[in-house]
């Protein structure tokens, strides 16, 4: 195996020597179906299942789906796509937390009955209040002391549908007085009247998440149960619940589950809570969860980022137990590598101005083989059309150029990329003085492969036939966020004032060359000198949609 630098890798090597769990390697990713999953959780699910396939051990996937108000059937759905395509296999070890309802019902009683968890009346503001503070001991209940027969009795009724949502909730009786505030008496179950994306109306009390996750991965044989590090003051009740769960039902358990944390991925420029990625799909900041400058995953495969990119960059950053900011420009750093020895190099002028070769034979085509990629011949090459009418990019002609300028100007030559060297000859423009369009001649003795001219033509630029062209919009992104910290706002503001106006912008005049006319939906391009671009799902033959992946300027250094 590939020596790495992952302190969980040596966590788990450790394991396996000792035999702990008889050598078995079990891990799991459990997400809670209440958003879309995005790059952070990549990290984490690549993380899992790297570990259980390089130890030959198994990876489960796990809804934690215990709060039906947040949960839905379409964010169950986006999940398994977007863990599929990352290439993270659980095989037939799909579970929902629910699917288990009856077993963790059926252990809470148990704690009931073994008077280490109780029925209690406080509203949330009073348990906060009595919790204490992490300078001051908590106080204890009033409901501490009820009997077991009367817990029973409630968490039954409970169950049953008896009592209002907020009234009552079953808490663990641990120690008041812990200096970990999770200690002190957490919440193990509560009152939801609300139907489940499975159960329906079946259930009416839900268990909290650090009740079930740990009994869940008790029942599943999860031997490392990795999350990332805000969980770590949640480990003593975590291994609580384990033990509880050995000493009281026994017959369910497969093991005696550990936790161990890592740093989370945070980026620059970015949010990464899915709590506040929903509110910028609820209040319209972006057009949905998949919108390209969002870091959902099904947002960045939408953008044409592919998942080797991803798990390089996750191996790249590595996994550390203290958390930091990577900034964004090394993820894009990953993207291009991966996009460079990949992607073919097409032509498209997303700004076009007209040139005609007044010397060209008005109805001429001639058919130019051009290579898909440089250096790759197994990626062959395609026919691109070349006639009398061409678009060039405006950026690519000045009419008052600076010295040692190599692109298009009144007088000057350059090269037509895999065409003819051309000289701008005549400029016309409109009335108010914006340049329409170029006439120029061509030097027959210039054709790329064959040139026969004798002379070095140090400009070479990307154009497209005007007469066989296809109109195509061009979304080009920005970074969602101004700021490298979103969260840094000014008193009486949120994350939301920090949103970039001009991280969209869409241009509908754009034209590409006709071979793109088959390319499908995700197709991924290098659009010559301008960037990494994907075929959008919106796409149509009538109106070809592309949107921007990264550009071609990379700004992080590696090693930096």
């Amino acid at each position: 195996m590939e020596e790495k630098s992952n302190f969980i890798l040596n966590i788990v090597e450790k394991d396996v020597a000792a035999g702990t769990n008889d050598g078995r390697v079990h891990t799991r990713f459990p997400p809670e179906p209440n958003g879309y999953m995005h790059i952070g959780h990549a990290k984490a699910i690549l993380l899992n299942y790297s570990i259980a396939r390089d130890f030959g051990g198994k990876f489960n996937l796990r809804f934690d789906d215990t709060n039906p108000v947040k949960e839905e059937q379409e964010f169950v759905d986006s999940i398994l796509e977007d863990i599929r395509w990352l290439g993270a296999d659980w095989e037939d070890r799909l579970y929902f937390s629910s699917d288990n309802f009856d077993v963790k019902y059926e252990f809470a009683l148990r704690l009931i009955e073994a008077g280490r968890a109780y029925v209690c009346d406080l509203s949330q503001e009073q348990t906060r209040e009595y919790r204490g503070t992490l300078t001051e001991p908590g106080r204890e209940s009033p409901y501490r002391s009820r009997s077991i027969k009367e817990n029973l009795d409630l968490f039954m009724r409970m169950k049953r549908g008896e009592f209002a949502e907020g009234s009552r909730v079953l808490r663990a009786k641990i120690d008041m007085a812990s200096g970990n505030l999770n200690m002190r008496d957490p919440v193990l179950y509560r009152i939801l009247h609300a139907p489940h994306h499975r159960t329906g109306e079946k259930w009416c009390i839900y268990p909290m998440y650090d009740f079930d996750h740990p009994f869940s991965d008790t029942l599943e044989g999860i031997t490392h149960s990795l999350c990332s590090i805000e969980y770590s003051n949640h480990r003593p009740l975590y291994d609580w619940i384990v033990e509880q769960a050995v000493e009281l039902i026994p017959e369910r358990v497969k093991c005696r589950s550990r936790q161990y944390e890592f740093a989370r991925l945070n980026l620059s420029h970015t949010i990464m809570s899915k709590r506040k990625l929903r509110r910028l799909v609820e209040e319209g900041h972006v057009q949905g969860w998949d919108d390209p400058r969002m870091p959902t995953i099904a947002g960045l495969r939408r953008r044409g980022v592919t998942p080797e990119a991803i798990a390089d960059f996750c191996d790249r950053i590595g996994v550390a137990r203290a958390d930091s900011v990577v900034d964004l420009a090394m993820f894009e750093h990953c993207v291009r590598e991966d996009l460079n020895s990949k992607a073919h190099r097409v032509m498209a002028v997303l700004e076009p101005v007209k040139v005609v070769i007044t010397n060209w034979p008005e109805k001429e085509v001639e058919w130019l083989e051009i290579e898909n990629l440089p250096g790759d011949e197994q990626a062959g090459s395609r026919q691109v059309p070349f006639g009398r009418e061409t678009y060039i990019e405006r950026e690519d002609f000045m009419e008052d150029p600076p010295a040692k300028y190599h692109r298009l100007a009144p007088g000057k030559e350059v090269r037509l990329k895999g065409a003819y060297a051309v000289t701008c000859t005549e400029v016309i423009k409109d009335e108010a003085g914006e340049v329409v369009e170029l006439r120029c001649t061509y030097d027959p003795a210039t054709r790329s492969g064959q040139d026969i001219s004798g002379r070095k033509i140090r400009g070479v630029i990307h154009w497209v036939s005007a007469q066989h062209a296809l109109p195509a919009t061009v979304r080009s992104y920005d970074h969602l966020f101004a700021v490298s910290d979103p969260e840094q706002v000014e008193e009486g503001k949120d994350f939301t004032s920090n949103i970039n106006p001009n991280s969209l912008m869409i241009n509908s005049g754009c034209y590409v060359e006709p071979s793109l006319a088959a390319a499908e939906p995700g197709s991924r391009y290098q659009f010559m000198r301008k960037g990494y671009y994907c075929m959008d799902w919106d796409s149509t033959l009538d109106n070809l949609v592309f949107n921007l992946t990264v550009s071609l300027r990379d700004s992080w250094t590696p090693g930096k």
